[in-house]
């Protein structure tokens, strides 16, 4: 028997999340105060009983000229990914309630593991010289059931995104992270944990001076000034300061904790700044911005384990470093961030990925050309 599937209130969302240990915090009621251009629902799935038993943050972006909404649940919904019946119980209200909202396509992100390497196995597989990707490299352990998920929603009609592809609307959440484990571990363990490189520069950093410090709203220039020059160096097209103001703003009214920004200070100046979010026992290392200058005192370690072991102090039982590149061809510009995330000794994650279901195939397809020829 398929679940009821209603809009519920921001109180009722949050209510709901504060069961749950992990949730994406992308998923929480406040995200979608950050994203101005979206319209944020929250949703709710009703057992039999009246209990609420699943819920989600839908993102409905409207398509120019017609009112008509691509309807996107990043990192989520919060559901039993797992329930042999995910088509017809849990899919299928959500595919009827959004076309009847006027959505003509659905993106969703179901954080369901599928592989794990272990730092180890990365750092082997970097050194193989036959190794292209590292989804072509021997996983350390494949999570149970995975694979049955990703049937199910192959039967229903989802089909994996391609970013930049015509199936897919362009690069959304990252399928590789890179997690350190952090549950039944004490700080020491977490620093024994830590390659010879990262002990090494952590201690050179408190040699040196480095002073790791919490920030606030005042300090988001500061940090954005890093972050412009972080995307200069590393090619990307930053997002602006009233994003992150925004971001600041609407997590930190929800909870206190929810976002979190430091600074790494050296002779009165600031040479690394970077985020952190906080939902449940899972925290993330979010944004991350660095000078070029003074490279020699390490603040960027330095930043990373003051993070690390506040976030253990908050009783985090994974602290989640975000997206790495999936390639380890040495001409990348990016592997050089995954050396850095794998140090940590923590281990390199694949979730599902996005799925796009198209409930109108036109649109869904002309929008899916138009993102890949931007």
């Amino acid at each position: 028997m398929s679940l009821r599937l209603q809009a519920i209130t921001r109180e009722e969302h949050l209510a709901f999340i504060r069961t749950r240990p992990s949730v994406s915090h992308m998923q929480v009621p406040s995200w979608g105060d950050v994203k101005p251009d979206w319209r944020a629902e929250s949703l709710g799935w009703f057992d039999e009983r009246g209990q609420l038993a699943g819920a989600g943050l839908v993102l409905l972006r409207p398509l120019p000229k017609v009112k008509r909404y691509l309807a996107y649940l990043p990192e989520g919904p919060v559901i039993d990914w797992h329930a042999a019946d995910l088509a017809e119980r849990w899919l299928a209200p959500m595919l009827a309630y959004l076309k009847s909202r006027g959505a003509f396509s659905v993106k969703t992100g179901p954080p369901v593991v599928a592989r794990r390497w272990s730092a180890d196995a990365v750092k082997e597989a970097i050194a193989d010289p036959t190794a292209r990707r590292l989804a072509d490299v021997a996983a350390t352990t494949y999570e149970p059931g995975a694979e049955e998920v990703a049937e199910r929603l192959r039967r229903m009609g989802w089909r994996r995104t391609e970013p930049g592809g015509e199936e897919g609307f362009a690069a959304g959440q990252p399928r590789y992270v890179f997690q350190v484990p952090f549950a039944g571990r004490s700080v020491e363990d977490i620093h024994r944990g830590l390659n010879q490189q990262w002990r090494r520069n952590i201690k050179k950093a408190e040699k040196a001076g480095v002073k790791v410090v919490r920030g606030g709203h005042d300090d988001l220039p500061a940090f954005y000034e890093l972050y412009a020059e972080t995307a200069e160096r590393d090619r990307f097209i930053p997002r602006p300061l009233p994003y992150f103001q925004r971001m600041w703003t609407a997590l930190t009214a929800e909870d206190p904790d929810r976002m979190r920004l430091y600074l790494a200070h050296h002779d009165g100046e600031v040479l690394a700044a970077a985020t952190m979010l906080t939902v449940g026992t899972h925290v993330w290392y979010s944004y991350g911005a660095s000078t070029s200058r003074k490279r020699e005192v390490q603040p960027n370690n330095a930043i990373q384990w003051r993070m690390m072991t506040d976030a253990h102090e908050l009783g985090a039982a994974v602290y989640d470093f975000r997206g790495i590149t999936d390639t380890l061809e040495e001409s990348n510009h990016l592997l050089g961030l995954l050396r850095f995330k794998a140090g940590a000794g923590g281990e390199a994650v694949e979730y599902l990925g996005e799925w796009d279901f198209p409930l109108n195939r036109l649109l869904h397809k002309a929008l899916g050309l138009y993102m890949s020829r931007r």
